[in-house]
């Protein structure tokens, strides 16, 4: 994200980038951003509020001028009344047996590349220099 904002910036094209994890956006230092409190894959705000994602995309373009270079203004919208959501995202839970597993329930990440299709399958370059993950055998 970040570099891709840098490159359109430097070919004069404004950049603002929307972020819902600010470590990560603070580490890649994009040229402006916004950050929403809010769980992964909701960087513009709950899915089924329309009217709380135009204000989220109101509020962050309204700061697109103001923002200088490397600045990450955090948008003023609480997901929740509390930060409680926090505890259930990516954090150790103690099993009943006493054992301590993540409380992650994304989709697991393989070794080999998945495809929902078989035409999506014999679509894939094998000499694409850039998709590491396809076998070159």
């Amino acid at each position: 994200m970040g570099l891709i904002a840098r490159h359109l910036e430097a070919a004069g094209l404004p950049t603002l980038c929307m972020s819902a994890a600010y470590s990560i956006t603070r580490s890649v230092n994009p040229p402006r951003s916004v950050f929403l409190d809010f769980p992964l894959g909701q960087t513009c705000g709950r899915p089924d509020d329309p009217q709380e994602r135009r204000e989220i995309m109101q509020t962050a373009l309204e700061q697109m001028s103001s923002l200088g270079p490397g600045e990450i203004f955090r948008l003023p919208f609480p997901f929740a009344d509390s930060d409680e959501w926090k505890n259930t995202v990516m954090r150790p839970v103690q099993n009943s047996d006493g054992t301590r597993q993540m409380n992650d329930f994304r989709t697991p990440r393989l070794d080999s590349p998945q495809f929902q299709y078989d035409a999506d399958r014999g679509a894939a370059d094998p000499k694409c220099p850039s998709c590491v993950f396809i076998s070159k055998d």
